[in-house]
């Protein structure tokens, strides 16, 4: 018994490590279709971002100049994304996915021509990537049955970039809920026209929250390439954006219940090692292909609505023509 509740603790902790990138992406959806703005190309911004953040922390050194350099990767691709839907009104969808397109082969044909690895960037080691922290008092804490093993495995031991995700969700939901900018955001998501009789401009604000979503974007691929990986490699992304897109409609654009969808994917994904070879009751073992294509299955079951009816922002996907 107590081995089974120590890799069900073991499990949660990964479950973190694995939702890291999805709650960053799912936040920076929110704050894009909030403002009407569809952002399907989470995945392209995620990609571009993780490159950035590898190819820049090998050549420099530093992690955080590689942090800062997929930030700012990231937050150029929302800006390519803004300037064909919001400036150029065209249709949201087929710009995230151009965007996709663009990042999947952007990242090698660079990756080839800067490092001639295959698409691949060098190692990092050491102090070039986000160390685990050892958060205060966990050898203090070693000493009381259970919960000293909790802090130590669950709380403490994560990467900066984990507990900016975590810090994320609240920021988004007092931004969205609790500022004067959260509340045109989602007020032009839902009445363009009321905010622009307003005297205060629509694209700009829609801008401002494309530029919110590059900067989570950036600092999830960042987490992927140089603090959960050593590297970049060609499609490391794995979906994750548009997982993070599911969690999103899942969470009904609400941080929060983003937040346990992302937790939810994110313990599937850590889940599926522990699991081959376990015999269920009654069931038997669960094949492993089956777990490792579970995340995508509720995936597309979110997105075809199945489980809820999804209550989108009423302006989504619609250019605001003056």
């Amino acid at each position: 018994m107590i081995d089974f509740l120590y890799q069900l603790l073991l499990t949660f902790d990964a479950t973190l490590r694995v939702a890291t990138p999805l709650i960053l992406c799912a936040m920076a959806g929110i704050f894009s279709e909030r403002s009407g703005v569809v952002d399907i190309s989470l995945e392209g911004k995620l990609l571009m971002g993780a490159f950035s953040a590898a190819a820049v922390t090998s050549v420099t050194g530093s992690p955080w100049i590689g942090l800062l350099a997929a930030i700012g990767a990231s937050v150029f691709m929302s800006m390519l994304h803004g300037f064909a839907c919001i400036t150029h009104k065209g249709d949201q969808v087929v710009s995230g996915l151009a965007i996709n397109i663009l990042a999947s082969g952007l990242t090698v044909v660079i990756g080839i021509a800067l490092f001639h690895q295959g698409g691949q960037t060098p190692s990092l080691f050491g102090d070039q990537r986000f160390r685990k922290l050892e958060l205060w008092f966990t050898d203090t804490f070693d000493a009381i049955p259970l919960f000293g093993t909790i802090y130590r495995e669950l709380i403490s031991g994560h990467s900066i970039l984990t507990y900016a995700a975590l810090l994320a969700v609240p920021l988004a939901s007092l931004v969205l809920y609790r500022t004067r900018f959260g509340l045109r955001l989602r007020a032009v998501g839902e009445v363009p026209e009321a905010v622009d009789s307003a005297g205060i401009s629509v694209s700009w604000l829609r801008y401002r929250a494309l530029i919110v979503g590059g900067v989570l974007c950036g600092i999830a691929g960042a987490y992927l390439s140089i603090s959960h990986g050593a590297n970049f490699v060609r499609e490391m992304s794995a979906g994750k954006g548009y997982i993070a897109l599911a969690a999103v409609i899942f969470g009904n654009w609400r941080p929060v219940r983003a937040l346990l969808a992302c937790l939810l994917f994110g313990f599937l994904d850590a889940a599926t090692p522990r699991l081959q070879g376990f015999e269920f009751p009654l069931i038997g073992e669960i094949p492993s292909q089956l777990m490792l294509a579970a995340p995508y299955i509720i995936t597309v079951l979110l997105l075809a609505g199945f489980i809820g009816k999804p209550s989108p922002p009423a302006a989504i996907g619609q250019p605001y023509d003056k």
